[in-house]
């Protein structure tokens, strides 16, 4: 089934493409949710993370190396960044095409619900 993913990857739909090459593409996140926030997809489509195969360990691999590039290349290495990938609904996940989300520019903090939590 396509997705808004696979009509991005068709040029179907513009995006700021930061990397491109046979295998993944990087582009920014039209809602972010830190300064820095892009995306890195894969080519081959993969609904969820519970759909890679051994078969595609080597892609999503490719996919963080791209992910730690792009992000250098932003600058947002020496501070760091932070790389999420949600499964099916109740991880968050709305398009179900695998994508790494990659987050940076600011402090993210961990976790995120910090203020919630009781500590005795």
């Amino acid at each position: 089934m396509a997705t808004i993913f696979t009509k991005i990857i068709e040029k179907e739909i513009s995006a700021d493409i930061l990397f491109e090459d046979e295998r993944v593409l990087a582009f920014r996140d039209i809602n972010p949710q830190a300064p820095i926030h892009f995306l890195v997809i894969p080519k081959k489509p993969i609904a969820t993370a519970n759909d890679i195969s051994q078969e595609d360990e080597a892609l999503v691999g490719y996919m963080h190396r791209v992910a730690a590039k792009v992000a250098k290349d932003l600058g947002a290495d020496k501070h760091g960044f932070r790389t999420v990938m949600n499964c099916n609904e109740h991880g968050g996940q709305t398009v179900y095409h695998i994508h790494l989300h990659v987050l940076a520019g600011k402090p993210l903090g961990w976790p995120p619900y910090t203020e919630n939590l009781k500590v005795n």
